[in-house]
């Protein structure tokens, strides 16, 4: 991980063990996403690759929607963080 993301992560964990929350989901899903966009950038007929990025922004846009309509005030602090505009 990035080490603003590690940064991040630290602050949205709900305990110091915890991997599975939505929001430390999504701060990993964001980190993985930026790496194999370069790598699609570099490799532009690794397919199977472009194909694992869709479905990782797909899944990270259904935890974000989740988020949303269950914590208000987590979306609204970590969207800015890692970047993403709603």
């Amino acid at each position: 991980m990035i080490k603003e993301q590690k940064k991040i992560t630290e602050e949205f964990k709900h305990h110091p063990t915890d991997s599975g929350s939505t929001e430390v989901q999504i701060i990993a899903l964001t980190d993985r996403i930026a790496q194999l966009n370069e790598h699609a950038k570099t490799n532009k007929k690794d397919y199977s690759s472009k194909f694992g990025l869709l479905k990782m922004v797909s899944k990270r846009r259904k935890l974000i929607k989740y988020l949303k309509n269950n914590n208000q005030a987590a979306y609204s602090s970590l969207l800015p963080k890692i970047g993403l505009k709603k």
